[in-house]
């Protein structure tokens, strides 16, 4: 029987592949902190002063079907440290930079 013959990568080919693993783990660690960032300074401008465990768990891109004008929604989860609440809603930001929500507390 003949078997089929393997051939292992080059060392600098798994060196490189490694360098591009890690680079995009370094690029979606930071952009996920600077959009949970975001959501907080969004939620001390709507009234939530003192927020924590931050987590965006989605992100919208939304059109109203009259105006045809785009805009986006997060679906955010977050602890209010004012009312001791674990917080879960949306986060619309509309025409203008105008910011509203729909949240629920419990």
């Amino acid at each position: 029987m003949n078997e089929p013959q393997v051939r292992k990568l080059p060392k600098k080919t798994i060196v490189m592949i490694t360098i591009v693993i890690v680079a995009a783990l370094i690029v979606f660690l930071v952009l996920k902190d600077l959009k949970e960032k975001k959501m907080v300074e969004i939620l001390t401008t709507l009234g939530h002063k003192n927020v924590s465990s931050m987590e965006v768990i989605n992100k919208l891109r939304v059109e109203d079907t009259k105006t045809r004008y785009k805009s986006t929604v997060y679906k955010v989860r977050f602890l209010d440290g004012d009312s001791n609440k674990t917080c879960i809603g949306f986060i619309h930001i509309g025409k203008d930079k105008k910011y509203s929500e729909d949240l629920d507390c419990k």
